[in-house]
């Protein structure tokens, strides 16, 4: 067991957006009880920025931008104990690969045998691309599913192919937690009741279907001027989290005819600080409503715009929680199926705290094993062989070659670069968001003439 490692363990995290390194830097803590965190942030378009760093508020003992090839160089010259790998799935499948050529090539020079632990998941609900991201993330030592249902699913996915699905273990949304939600009896008399829509970047995708959302929000607020009524943002404009945000709410906002209302305002910060002070969560589809349920909030995921799987409402089927502007509008507050709660992880009758003891149990037997030189070659599923006209396109998309080996030409390390150097990245990241925010809107309008 991890009591039997030298302590702390070194674990390092790799993520590729804000959502995604407060993810796995929660799961790193959850499962390794006494750790060294080294972060890595690899860089792309989401890239989080200093302020979104420090709203996520999870800091690590040490922290830095790389690229995949660079982050593999780290590894191959000082492998941690333990490998969380927070990313899109293509991004996992990459370094999975890499990783195998690092140990390999390891083995094949006489180096040492031992190789890191390697864990992967998901940030939230699993609502699309199901078989494709699961396969993406087959070779980790380690799939952590959110819940019951979700282990169920990915163990299928993967029988079915005939890949092994031992990996696959349940565990939970690591960020679940906060109070749990006093009635309104039970709080200050002067603190006004508080409805928070929760924001998604990419859902719904069309400004028709952004803005109805905005102005039922602040029809709502106008309905109840006693109320206040917030709209809970993930990021400012420029920035970019998880997913791609072409229709910004705060651009929405000042379109909106009459203008959002005084009882109605844009807010930022940590989720579960909002949470505080939330007596409605509203959301399509946001993981925030499995935080809201976790303590017991009334929530309500919106049927206004269909129950569909582009929507990722789709999920929230048999919760209880489904409901429209006009129900919450006359006074409807969603009462959520007990049975429904319990499978999806969310634990509100107190199991939560044993929610990640299967997986600690699991990363400290695999560490045993590491030790004693015992883990098998990380081999994924898909491999030349297996995937031979889908493979190369996503390791060439991080410069590494079939074989999982970086390409000619891939970035060397490059731990302090330049203030020169520093500028242009951050001009090309704004050229990218700007054509992302700006133009490609745009372009879709003019093409839809």
């Amino acid at each position: 067991m991890q009591g039997s490692h030298r302590n702390p363990l070194r674990v390092a995290v790799l993520a590729d957006s804000d959502t995604r390194w407060k993810w796995g830097a929660l799961t790193a803590n959850r499962i390794v009880s006494d750790s060294r965190l080294s972060g890595f942030l690899l860089r792309g378009r989401a890239t989080p920025t200093p302020r979104q760093l420090d709203e996520v508020g999870v800091r690590a003992d040490a922290l830095r931008e790389v690229t995949a090839v660079e982050f593999l160089r780290e590894m191959e010259r000082d492998a941690p104990d333990v490998i969380v790998l927070a990313l899109v799935g293509g991004a996992v499948q990459a370094v999975l690969h890499g990783l195998a050529r690092v140990t390999q090539d390891a083995r094949l020079t006489g180096g040492p045998a031992r190789r890191s632990v390697v864990v992967t998941g998901y940030v939230g609900v699993v609502y699309e691309k199901l078989a494709d991201g699961l396969l993406l993330r087959h070779g980790a030592d380690v799939v952590l599913a959110n819940s019951r249902q979700d282990a169920e699913r990915f163990r299928a996915v993967y029988e079915g192919v005939g890949a092994d699905a031992s990996a696959v273990t349940e565990a939970a949304l690591p960020f679940l937690g906060g109070a749990p939600y006093e009635k309104r009896e039970e709080r200050e008399a002067q603190a006004p009741y508080t409805v928070v829509f929760a924001a998604q970047p990419s859902v719904p995708e069309t400004a028709a279907h952004r803005t109805y959302l905005l102005r039922r929000l602040a029809e709502h607020a106008r309905l109840h001027p006693d109320r206040e009524v917030l709209l809970k943002l993930r990021s400012k404009p420029g920035e970019h989290t998880t997913h791609i945000e072409e229709l910004p709410y705060q651009k929405l906002s000042q379109r909106l005819d009459g203008g959002l209302p005084h009882n109605c305002r844009l807010v930022y910060g940590h989720m579960g600080e909002v949470l505080d002070r939330t007596d409605l969560l509203v959301t399509v589809s946001s993981t925030a409503a499995l935080e809201s349920l976790h303590r017991r909030i009334p929530t309500a995921v919106l049927t206004d715009l269909g129950v569909r799987e582009a929507l990722g409402n789709h999920h929230f089927t048999g919760s209880g929680c489904l409901a429209s502007w006009d129900q919450l509008d006359a006074g409807h507050l969603p009462e959520p199926d007990e049975r429904w709660l319990a499978r999806q992880g969310v634990a509100a009758d107190g199991a939560y705290e044993n929610a990640f003891d299967t997986a600690r149990e699991r990363v400290a037997d695999l560490l045993d094993t590491a030790a004693a030189g015992g883990l098998p070659p990380i081999a994924p599923y898909y491999t030349p062989t297996t995937a031979g006209g889908y493979l190369p396109g996503i390791l060439a998309r991080h410069h590494l070659g079939p074989d999982g080996a970086p390409l000619p030409g891939a970035p060397t390390g490059d731990k302090d670069p330049g203030p020169v150097r520093q500028i242009v990245r951050r001009a090309a990241r704004g050229a990218y968001r700007h054509g992302v925010q700006r133009v490609a809107p745009v372009i879709r309008r003019m093409g839809e003439l």
